[in-house]
């Protein structure tokens, strides 16, 4: 009962991306964000058909991306009308598309022929669809929220000049006109000044920030970034249009560049949002407002290439074992809730994020096989044995060596592939001591 109300007052999804080497097929992934979440849409990176055949008739809905290079070609009806024919009109709408998205935080690349391209090419493929008979299925695009003149108060935030009436504005009528939604992606881990505003980013206790001439405090980034961009979408004339979250997430590791990548961090923002937009609950400037919002994201994806961080996004391992759980699992958390921390005097020893199966099982063996260390809740009809997935039995087994050898750092190390954390791993009945 407490899935179906929120699960019903809300639409929640999440972004699946494939750039990775360890992934399960997109039809076993189907069937699980079907049968084991909450999910009830996907947004993929590109068109890709066989992820668009595996979600037949799952009644997930599917949004498309066309990648940013092909968007000054989609300006003629032809080859946009071609388009449609090619990668929607033999899927749908055995597979539910919803959106097609034309390129990905456009203004961000500084590309001129792919921003001054982008809104034909939008009118353009909204024009194929309707043609192909597909009008349900709405064209949007993605924007990144460096698009704001300056970082100051809500009530205050406007597009920045020389893009506001010249590209938003069209952008907006676009939008007005099809009954489509401006699409962003807020990510409060990129403020600027994170280290000074983390617990204002993570939702947790913070002084907020106070706008005057709204009367409202805000005490957390999120709605703060939401509101400012319904404040600048008002300010051209378009307040009325819908608002969508394209992607928003934090990521669980990086390196030392990155300090606020951890799990601990992931699940407090996460967590958060998940909450605030399943239960509909709104910002200060639009109470009881639902957002649609696609969480960033379903899977690490080990090939990304750039920094580390770029590679710990995911809240679900690829053998559909959650990194995490902020309430989007079926047989999990009902609602939700973050899961709270264990105080930080208490730490325990889990494997690394990126640790391979073979490391697992050698972990495994080492620590069950030393004299002291109780195994037998990881084995058949023990309190832990299910999961009955190697990384779930390996942490175990990892943490009860840590407890017995003293807790003391060197004994998670594991070869390296070891790492402390203070979030309280156990779960139902399975305690790790």
């Amino acid at each position: 009962m407490l899935l179906q109300f929120f699960t019903t007052i809300s639409s929640i999804g999440v972004n699946y991306g494939m750039t990775a080497d360890n992934l399960p097929a997109p039809s076993v992934v189907a069937n699980f964000l079907k049968t084991q979440t909450i999910f009830d849409s996907v947004k993929l990176f590109d068109a890709n058909p066989d992820v668009l055949r595996a979600f037949a008739n799952t009644g997930i809905s599917v949004s498309v991306t066309i990648g940013n290079g092909d968007i000054p070609g989609l300006t003629d009806t032809v080859t946009a009308r071609r388009w449609v024919e090619q990668h929607i009109s033999p899927f749908h709408p055995q597979t539910k598309i919803k959106y097609v998205l034309v390129g990905t935080e456009v203004l961000f690349s500084k590309n001129d022929d792919w921003i001054n391209n982008l809104v034909p090419a939008m009118r353009s493929l909204h024009y194929a669809l309707v043609k192909a008979g597909f009008p349900e299925i709405k064209v949007t695009t993605a924007h990144a929220l460096n698009i704001f003149r300056r970082e100051t108060i809500p009530s205050l935030m406007r597009f920045m000049i020389g893009y506001d009436q010249s590209f938003f504005a069209p952008i907006l009528q676009f939008h007005q006109r099809t009954k489509s939604p401006f699409m962003v992606n807020p990510y409060p881990y990129f403020s600027p000044d994170l280290s000074k505003r983390l617990n204002y980013a993570l939702f947790k206790p913070n002084s907020g920030v106070y706008d005057k001439y709204t009367r409202k405090t805000y005490t957390n980034m999120f709605d703060a970034l939401m509101d400012s961009t319904y404040t600048a979408m008002k300010a051209l004339g378009y307040g009325n249009v819908e608002i969508a979250i394209g992607e928003t997430g934090w990521p669980t590791q990086g390196d030392a560049s990155s300090p606020f990548a951890s799990m601990e961090n992931a699940i407090s923002y996460n967590g958060h949002v998940v909450k605030e937009i399943v239960s509909g609950k709104g910002t200060p400037l639009l109470p009881n407002r639902t957002f649609e919002t696609y969480m960033f994201a379903l899977f690490n994806e080990n090939q990304k290439p750039g920094p580390l961080v770029e590679k710990y996004w995911g809240m679900i391992n690829p053998d559909f074992t959650p990194i995490y759980d902020v309430g989007v699992l079926r047989n999990g958390q009902l609602t939700p809730t973050p899961a709270t921390p264990a105080p930080s005097s208490k730490n325990f020893c889990v494997p690394k994020l990126d640790v391979s199966n073979a490391q697992l099982q050698s972990n495994l063996d080492y620590a069950c096989g030393q004299g002291g260390i109780d195994c037998t809740p990881i084995q058949p009809g023990g309190a832990c044995y299910e999961p009955n997935t190697l990384r779930s039995h390996a942490a175990f087994a990892m943490n009860s060596y840590y407890r017995t050898k003293g807790q003391i750092y060197f004994s998670c190390d594991f070869a390296g592939t070891g790492q402390m954390t203070t979030l309280e791993p156990s779960y139902g009945d399975c305690r790790y001591l």
